[in-house]
C-alpha cells in the first residue's frame, strides 16, 4: 500500500520516492589510542566538511577517557584548525540513574554550559575510566559552511559515569559565528581519549 499525501506518493511498497528524505555518506573514522585530541579537518585525509552536506554527524562508539571522571569536549574552527575558538552558546542537562539504585534525577547542569564562550564545550561530564566505563552517541552539526548563520548544534551521549551511574547526556546550542566552519576537534578536559572511535558522516 502506497503512502500518498496532496498527490505525491512518498511511500510505495516499503521505499522512499525520490525527492523525500536523504542518505546518510560516511567520510570518515579516527579511532583513539592515547590521543590528545582527535580533529576533523576540510580537507585533510579526505575528510569532507563543507558545503558538499547541509548536515554532518559525528557518532562516538566507546569513547574511553585515560582519567577517571573526565569531560569528552569539542571546538570548532573557521581556519583549517589553526584555532579551536569559535564563541558558543550552549545548554546541557542530563537524566541518571544510579547502578544500585540509589537516585535518578533529570537535571540541568549549570556548571557545563557556556554562554558566549571561546572555550571548548563539554558534551559528556563525569566519564569513567573503568575497564568497562564508555560513552556512546552522536553529535549533529547543521551547515557548517553557512556564511549568512550561526552554527547550530544538537548532541546526545550515553556514558557510564565514574559514580556508576547511567547518565544520558543531552547538549545543544551554537557557534556564533557566520564564517564557514572547516574543522572540528575533540578532546578530553583532562588527560586522553584512550580508547574508542569517532565517525563523520555527512547526510544528504
Amino acid at each position: 500500500m502506497a503512502l500518498i499525501s496532496n498527490g505525491s506518493t512518498i511511500f510505495d511498497a516499503g521505499s522512499m520516492a525520490s525527492g523525500f528524505g536523504g542518505s546518510m555518506t560516511f567520510i570518515k573514522k579516527l579511532t583513539a589510542s592515547g590521543s590528545a585530541t582527535l580533529s576533523f579537518v576540510d580537507g585533510t585525509d579526505g575528510v569532507v566538511l563543507d558545503s558538499t552536506y547541509k548536515e554532518y554527524v559525528f557518532t562516538f562508539n566507546n569513547i574511553h577517557p585515560a582519567t577517571d571522571a573526565a569531560e569528552l569536549q569539542f571546538n570548532m574552527s573557521t581556519d583549517s584548525g589553526s584555532n579551536y575558538n569559535v564563541t558558543k552558546t550552549t545548554t546541557f542537562f542530563r537524566a541518571y540513574h544510579f547502578e544500585s539504585d540509589a537516585g535518578a534525577a533529570l537535571e540541568y547542569r549549570t556548571g557545563d554550559d557556556l554562554a558566549q564562550s571561546t572555550n571548548f564545550a563539554s558534551l559528556i561530564e563525569g566519564l569513567g575510566n573503568g575497564a568497562d566505563e564508555s560513552g556512546s552517541g552522536t553529535l549533529e552539526l547543521f551547515n557548517p559552511s553557512s556564511t549568512t548563520y550561526v552554527k547550530h548544534f544538537i548532541s546526545q551521549i550515553q556514558i557510564y559515569n565514574a559514580s556508576n551511574i547511567s547518565a544520558d547526556n543531552f547538549v545543544a546550542g551554537y557557534g556564533n559565528t557566520t564564517s564557514a566552519v572547516d574543522a572540528v576537534q575533540f578532546k578530553m578536559d583532562s588527560g586522553n581519549i584512550d580508547a574508542g572511535d569517532i565517525c563523520l558522516y555527512g547526510i544528504a
